[in-house]
């Protein structure tokens, strides 16, 4: 089925979901590209002997504040593509404008359950046990997809839990007890994240002497792309080269042995326990 995409179409397929990916500058381009993959999809089908449900599918449009403003209605056959303004996909709420916001506000009442679950086995529970709880009921929440949605909102949500698994006061500093009970602060764990996903998929990325001949003390750094609008600098690709550049050259020599790399950015993310990106680039 991939092999049917044409040019400004893509097809992505992950166990039982298929995902059709159309792009176009201009919007007459765009109808007609939905009409000659959906028509190729119908006759893929129908040749496997398969029938496509119609009620299953969601259109979901992806624009930035500058683009075009139009109700696009995608149909087939007299068959209408539903609408929609966020999609549930491998776990993340994808939502129209990348804001990840149906994502956060899903995630947050995962997490304040999480919270009043280890709220009330606090007095009975050794902290060495409190401790495996919160990585199955709170990190394991904050982890996935952290390098999409990366926000300092859930910094609350660590500090809370952290007081509650050491007994501390409501303003009592965690800097400490994050280090004591090995856990990273939020933006840390986004910096581990995003550093994993870099030397994991080398091959998407350039370093500078790659691009160019010129011998500077920079020169096996990534290559940063122009990015002009707001939305691409903070996503994953530009944020993943800025802050794999920024790590000390000792663990960036490393990205060639995945298990060496891990344990000593893990040493020092746990050492420093960065709350926010200020803290990590000073």
């Amino acid at each position: 089925m991939p092999n049917l995409a044409s040019s400004g179409t893509k097809i992505l397929l992950y166990a039982d979901d298929t995902s059709i990916i159309v792009t176009s500058s201009n919007l007459e381009n765009f109808e007609t590209k939905i009409d000659n993959i959906f028509g190729d999809i119908y006759n893929w089908f129908k040749v496997n002997q398969l029938t496509l449900n119609y009620n299953k599918i969601n259109y979901l449009p992806l624009n930035t504040k500058n683009s075009w403003d139009c109700e696009l209605k995608p149909t087939y056959q007299g068959n209408c593509i539903k609408s929609s303004s966020n999609t549930k996909f491998l776990g993340l709420i994808i939502d129209d404008s990348l804001s990840w916001k149906a994502h956060i506000d899903q995630m947050t009442s995962k997490l304040n359950t999480a919270c009043f679950v280890i709220h009330t086995i606090q007095a009975i529970m050794f902290l060495e046990t409190l401790r495996m709880v919160y990585f199955a009921y709170i990190h394991s929440i904050i982890r996935y997809g952290i390098i999409f949605w990366g926000n300092l909102r859930f910094l609350k949500y660590k500090k809370k839990v952290i007081r509650i698994i050491t007994s501390s006061r409501p303003r009592d500093s965690c800097t400490e007890l994050f280090k004591n009970l090995e856990i990273l602060p939020l933006y840390s764990q986004y910096i581990y994240s995003i550093s994993i996903y870099v030397v994991k998929n080398k091959h998407l990325f350039y370093t500078n002497n790659q691009i160019h001949s010129i011998h500077t003390k920079f020169k096996t750094n990534l290559y940063p792309p122009t990015a002009n609008l707001t939305k691409n600098q903070k996503g994953v690709y530009y944020s993943a080269i800025k802050i794999f550049n920024n790590l000390l050259h000792e663990i960036k020599d490393l990205a060639n042995d995945i298990l060496p790399f891990w344990n000593a950015l893990q040493r020092f993310l746990l050492t420093n326990s960065f709350y926010n990106s200020k803290e990590y680039f000073n």
